[in-house]
């Protein structure tokens, strides 16, 4: 019985085992008449197919591992130098604001002088603070001056920051950036201090001089003071703020524009009986063109100098920089129309950079509500500062001293008096987490944060003035520093570049009207008086 079981099995098996085999060779034999059935050209292609199949087979096998992927900390560093780039490139576009600006303001004569000077300004300071002017305002040394990195060069593993750091710019070792980013920010910044200069003496300064002294304030004057507070120097020490330059940058333009106006003097035709006479400008649409770009730049100064891309951050400091400039804008439009009896454009201008100004040392610590009285004040400080200058003899076409000494001046106390205190703000700490900043008299702080702000005004008016006038005063002595008074009546623009802005236009000649060009060779004597196209 069991042997006929097992013998059933067997044949069970066979069957199967046979009826598999019968399969297998029905479809090779239907594979081969199919294969017969090709064409010779698509049966040469079967053995190449199979080749390329095996191929990629191997290659599949083969191939090492994919690399692992950039990891958050790289994500960071490239996205904070994304950041710091475009910030960086929104700031240089402000020269094309200056140019607007102090163009429009200017009289036509004078247009090409104007854009020549604010053009080359820049690459000026490109090369002077690349060769000693970074060094001496970043580079380590003691508390007054940098004493390495000239030339950007020295020991430097940045992005590195804190205690990871190695190298000779210990002071920007709280930006987690590469060294080239660090630069290019605060050269536009060096830059725009050179940039202020030119609108307070234009009209009457010869084209040398100029670049001569641009060359002197980016490569001595302004990295000086600077070290003192970005540098980590006796100031930063003390105590004293300032987030984004309405010292560092503004106010430091803005005496060293001071002293330029002084030992210039008021163009001819601006004093009249001891009065001062408006020398009005001869093309507004391009100076509110100029104040929109200038606006629109500074959502790179303020905001780019958290020199990261921290979301929180940035958002306020666009938010108090904005609101200090629109409320600026409209407190100096409500007082002159007061105040002159109408609503002058070019105090509406200058009260919109005068709020943006006032902000701009504070920006970081301050409330919403506090930055729109911030830029109040800053927009009525600027209304009764150019008739101020006017009535002491300063002549300054632009209104650049108003704007950037005097609100420069208030939004450095500013900080001392509205910021909100350590750790106020979630990017209120330190690289360890510790709350640090400042704290402001009306947010209960006392005078800790006012006195040191006042200090550091003091100090650094004092070291620009001092180096401001030395400069001043040997390019006087040597080159001499105002152009003749022909030059002066017929135009900087013929009398300095041979040329004419606007080309085939009736020219200003005399204060009786106009000549038709520079080739009439008419130049009227008497004062210089403005009148209108």
């Amino acid at each position: 019985m069991q042997r006929q079981k097992s013998k059933i099995k067997i044949r069970r098996s066979s069957a199967r085992n046979y009826s598999k085999n019968t399969g297998f060779n029905s479809k090779v034999k239907q594979l081969n008449l199919a294969i017969k059935r090709l064409s010779p050209s698509w049966r040469a292609c079967l053995p190449l197919a199979c080749l390329i199949v095996l191929g990629w087979s191997y290659v599949a096998v083969a191939q090492t591992p994919a690399p692992a992927g950039p990891t958050t900390a790289d994500l960071k560093i490239a996205l904070d130098t994304l950041w710091v780039a475009i910030a960086a490139f929104l700031v240089f576009f402000m020269n094309a604001g200056f140019c607007m600006l102090e163009t429009g303001f200017c009289r036509q004569k004078n247009a090409v002088n104007v854009l020549a000077k604010n053009l080359i300004v820049f690459a000026l300071s490109t090369v002077a603070f690349w060769a000693i002017g970074f060094g001496l305002m970043f580079g380590d040394g003691n508390d007054f001056i940098g004493l390495s990195g000239l030339f950007l060069a020295g020991a430097d593993n940045s992005p590195a920051t804190g205690d990871a750091y190695q190298g000779v710019f210990s002071a920007l070792n709280w930006t987690g950036v590469p060294l080239a980013a660090k630069f290019l920010f605060q050269l536009v910044f060096a830059g725009t201090a050179a940039t202020i200069v030119s609108g307070a003496v234009a009209e009457r300064i010869k084209f040398v001089d100029f670049l001569v002294f641009s060359l002197l304030l980016v490569g001595i004057a302004y990295p000086i003071t600077g070290h003192w507070i970005w540098g980590a120097g006796w100031l930063a020490d003390m105590g004293f703020w300032d987030f984004a330059g309405s010292t560092v940058v503004h106010s430091v333009g803005g005496w060293a524009a001071l002293m330029g106006a002084a030992f210039l003097g008021p163009r001819i035709g601006k004093y009249q009986d001891k009065q001062a006479v408006a020398l009005p400008g001869h093309n507004m649409s391009i100076a509110t063109l100029g104040c929109l770009i200038l606006w629109l730049g500074w959502f790179g100064f303020n905001p780019g100098s958290v020199m990261a891309a921290d979301p929180n951050a940035i958002t306020h400091i666009a938010l108090t920089t904005n609101m200090a400039g629109a409320v600026g804008g409209i407190a100096a439009t409500v007082v002159a129309w007061v105040y002159l009896g109408k609503p002058d454009l070019s105090m509406i201008i200058n009260g919109i950079l005068a709020g943006l100004v006032g902000i701009t040392a504070s920006c970081a610590y301050v409330s919403i509500p506090s930055s729109i009285v911030i830029g109040l004040i800053a927009g009525i400080l600027v209304v009764f500062s150019v008739p101020f200058f006017d009535k002491l003899g300063i002549d300054d076409p632009v209104g650049a001293t108003s704007v950037h000494l005097v609100c420069g001046i208030w939004g450095t106390l500013c900080v001392g008096l509205f910021a909100v205190g350590p750790g106020g703000y979630p990017w209120m700490v330190d690289l360890a987490g510790k709350p640090v900043g400042p704290h402001g008299l009306f947010a209960g702080g006392g005078f800790g944060t006012l006195i040191p702000q006042i200090i550091g005004i003091l100090a650094v008016g004092g070291m620009t003035v001092l180096l401001s006038t030395i400069f001043w005063l040997v390019l006087k002595a040597t080159l001499g520093i105002r152009v003749t008074r022909e030059e002066e009546l017929e135009g900087l623009d013929i009398g300095e570049h041979g040329m004419e802005a606007y080309s085939g236009f009736l020219k200003e000649a005399s204060p009786s009207g106009f000549s038709e060009g520079p080739s009439s060779g008419e130049i009227s004597s008497g004062g210089d008086l403005p009148s209108t196209l």
